[in-house]
């Protein structure tokens, strides 16, 4: 599993988040506080404080690298 620090502050980032990631049969959970939500429900994201950076929790052991370079332009660096 890999955590990385993503921003999602504009409801075109996550209407464009979500399309990014279902393109993926991999598990993604997002984690603020104590809440943790699937990261393909547009519904849970909204859910969520998104004017904080959120952790996204990538479960998956080969193709990380692939992952985080199309979610490149979410992760806080």
């Amino acid at each position: 599993m890999k955590t990385v620090k993503i921003s999602l502050n504009s409801i075109d980032k996550v209407k464009s988040f979500v399309n990014d990631i279902t393109k993926f049969d991999n598990d993604f959970d997002l984690v603020s506080g104590r809440y943790v939500i699937d990261a393909k429900s547009i519904m849970g994201i909204f859910s969520l404080d998104l004017s904080k950076p959120i952790d996204l929790n990538i479960h998956a052991d080969a193709d990380v690298d692939n992952i985080l370079s199309i979610l490149d332009s979410y992760i806080i660096k």
